[in-house]
């Protein structure tokens, strides 16, 4: 994937994760990476509609999954896909911990593991210093 495409890329997600929502500053030694919406062994490709920002956790936790369990319902569906879907209508933030609202948000948060101590704690920290994370 050339430089340019992953500039554009950064550009429309804030420099933000756009699963967790963290912004790249929040981790200055980590860079966060473009990642395949629909992994390329599941017919991905590298074009601006199959690829999102994520910060290393999310990127390596969502591997390539398309679905995972909601924890409400214990069925399989669809994951949260930044490119045709609201942040704002899957997710919400209780504080520092993000809550899903629906079948893919409440999956992708178990999945993701978006709430685990270590991002709760930068979350939090962030909050504490009056920077903007959400």
């Amino acid at each position: 994937m050339d430089a340019g495409t992953q500039r554009r890329v950064r550009r429309r997600a804030g420099n933000r994760c756009e699963y967790c929502r963290l912004p790249q500053e929040s981790a200055p030694v980590i860079r966060f990476q473009v990642e395949h919406v629909r992994a390329k062994q599941h017919g991905g490709s590298d074009s601006l509609r199959n690829l999102a920002l994520a910060c290393p956790r999310c990127n390596r936790q969502k591997g390539p999954n398309l679905t995972a369990i909601d924890p409400r319902t214990k069925r399989i569906v669809p994951l949260f896909n930044p490119r045709i879907q609201d942040w704002g209508e899957h997710f919400t933030f209780a504080g520092v911990v993000i809550v899903g609202l629906t079948p893919a948000g409440r999956a992708t948060v178990r999945l993701l593991k978006m709430n685990a101590e270590e991002r709760i704690k930068v979350r939090a920290a962030l909050r504490e210093h009056g920077e903007k994370w959400m």
